[in-house]
């Protein structure tokens, strides 16, 4: 096997940093909270009328066939409500 020194640098960076499957046996599923507190916050109160408003806008737009009209105002009122509220407990779930 030739050495290290005369293999090209894009097979010496795949030897040192592809994974051959052995070290994740030990390792559990890490599992993103964020997903799970997302759902949450969409269905809460205050998101879910946003959600509301938003799904009522885009029924709206896609009625018609030549419309200026765009939801980005009420698209942005839920994103920032859910984010906002995912922000709450969020960190409270981090190592």
């Amino acid at each position: 096997m030739a050495s290290t020194e005369d293999k090209p640098a894009e097979e010496k960076f795949q030897e040192d940093h592809v994974n051959d499957g052995d070290e994740d046996e030990d390792e559990e599923d890490v599992v993103d909270p964020r997903e799970a507190i997302k759902e949450n916050c969409e269905a809460s109160s205050g998101c879910a009328a946003l959600a509301t408003k938003l799904e009522e806008c885009n029924a709206r737009v896609n009625s018609k066939s030549n419309t200026e009209e765009t939801c980005l105002e009420e698209l942005q009122d839920f994103v920032v409500c859910v984010d906002h509220c995912i922000a709450h407990d969020l960190f409270k779930h981090l190592k």
